[in-house]
């Protein structure tokens, strides 16, 4: 079947996958799974925090997919690859760049990355599950859309948003 075929379902799936990251961070954990996700929203103490179970349930379903892949349905392992790379750039962009929880100290002064930084950090401004915006990982949009779009929340840190405006 050559490479062509694989490499285009990895990419695909790359992509896909940033639509369920919204969805899923959007619907469930900001509605029904709000229990493990509130611990990313509030200061933390020590590695790790209860939202991290969100990963592991990713990882077991991309385990699946390999074993999948392995005895039933050969395509099933692309599918695994694909949200395997996602994690890991949500891994280096959320987790490192973003929430500095690794030794990451770079933040971003131009371009997407920090588009990506400052909108993740807009999500933040809202204090609880309702009225953020801006849920996806590796896609955002820009921050004056953003920013209007929580003026019209009317329920944000000001300063936070403030310090995103100019560029901080």
């Amino acid at each position: 079947m050559g490479w062509i075929v694989p490499v285009v379902v990895v990419i695909a799936t790359v992509a896909f996958m940033e639509w369920v990251a919204w969805a899923s961070h959007k619907y469930i954990m900001h509605g029904w799974g709000w229990g493990w996700h509130k611990s990313h929203h509030e200061e933390t103490h020590g590695p790790f925090e209860m939202n991290d179970l969100y990963a592991v349930v990713f990882a077991v379903f991309a385990i699946g997919l390999f074993l999948a892949g392995e005895w039933w349905w050969r395509p099933a392992t692309w599918l695994g690859i694909g949200v395997t790379l996602y994690g890991i750039l949500y891994f280096v962009a959320h987790d490192g760049l973003v929430h500095k929880r690794w030794p990451f100290n770079y933040i971003p002064r131009k371009g997407y990355a920090k588009r990506l930084y400052q909108a993740h950090r807009l999500h933040h401004a809202v204090e609880g599950k309702e009225g953020c915006v801006s849920f996806g990982f590796i896609w955002a949009k820009p921050v004056k859309t953003l920013v209007k779009e929580l003026d019209q929340n009317k329920r944000t840190d000001r300063d936070l948003v403030r310090d995103v405006q100019d560029g901080r």
